[in-house]
């Protein structure tokens, strides 16, 4: 049973694709995972394909995979960026996608290239919009 849109939970304090990625700036670095929205299409996670520290990726280029019951989803690079580091509870737990897609399930975090790429992404309210069509 998914959650309607309007139970669908969107902090406003980070930046989504219509892949359904978020990223948030956290110190130097970003942190980046799944939306509410797509653990909830998803179901139970089963397992999480990271990539390598120090792998560098193009926006939206595949950086890894998640599997569900239901089916294996590509994770695509939100912006030219660098990984510096993997959610290593992922790997033991990644259910934590679901029990916590925000906080504890990000998945990686990263040196963006250009900050200013991060303001072409939408916000929550436009993610929110593009949700609803």
């Amino acid at each position: 049973m998914h959650k309607k849109l309007e139970e669908i939970v969107l902090p406003n304090d980070r930046h989504y694709t219509d892949e359904h990625i978020w990223i948030k700036k956290d110190g130097d670095s970003y942190l980046s995972g799944i939306s509410d929205f797509a653990q909830d299409q998803l179901g139970e996670v089963m397992f999480v394909d990271v990539p390598s520290v120090g792998d560098k990726f193009k926006a939206g280029v595949p950086y890894g995979e998640v599997e569900s019951i239901k089916s294996v989803n590509k994770l695509f690079t939100p912006v030219d960026a660098e990984i510096l580091a993997v959610n290593d509870v992922l790997g033991d737990a990644p259910a934590t996608l679901n029990e916590s897609p925000y906080e504890k399930g990000w998945i990686v975090r990263m040196k963006v290239n250009n900050e200013a790429d991060i303001e072409k992404l939408l916000t929550a309210d436009a993610y929110r919009a593009f949700l609803n069509k």
